[in-house]
C-alpha cells in the first residue's frame, strides 16, 4: 500500500469509526453504494485484513438491524401522511380529493 491511503481503507475506517451503514458512507464519500460495498468486502480484505474484520462486524450488525430501520421509516411515513390528511372529527374526509 502506498503512502496515500486507498479508497477501500478510507471507507473501511469511516465505517468502523462511525458505525456507519453502506448508504451513509456512500453519501459522505460521494460514491455509489455498490462501490462502497465492493471496496469494503472484496478489496479491503486484501489491503487491511485487521480493518476488514472490524468492518465486517459493523456490516453484519447493520444487516441484522435493517428490518427495524425499515419498519421505523414506514411507520413514520404513514404517521406523517395521517397528519397531513384533511380529516374531520368524525374521521371523514372534507369532501375534497385525497392527496
Amino acid at each position: 500500500m502506498s503512502t496515500i491511503k486507498s479508497r477501500c481503507v478510507l471507507l473501511g475506517q469511516y465505517i468502523a469509526e462511525h458505525d456507519a451503514t453502506v448508504r451513509d458512507t456512500a453519501a459522505v464519500f460521494g460514491v455509489s453504494k455498490s462501490t462502497v460495498h465492493k471496496d469494503v468486502t472484496e478489496k479491503l480484505s486484501k489491503e487491511a485484513p485487521s480493518l476488514y474484520s472490524s468492518v465486517a462486524a459493523v456490516l453484519e450488525k447493520n444487516k441484522a438491524e435493517r428490518h427495524l430501520r425499515g419498519g421505523a421509516a414506514t411507520k413514520l411515513k404513514y404517521e406523517l401522511k395521517k397528519l397531513s390528511s384533511p380529516v374531520d372529527k368524525k374521521g371523514e374526509h372534507d369532501g375534497g380529493v385525497l392527496p
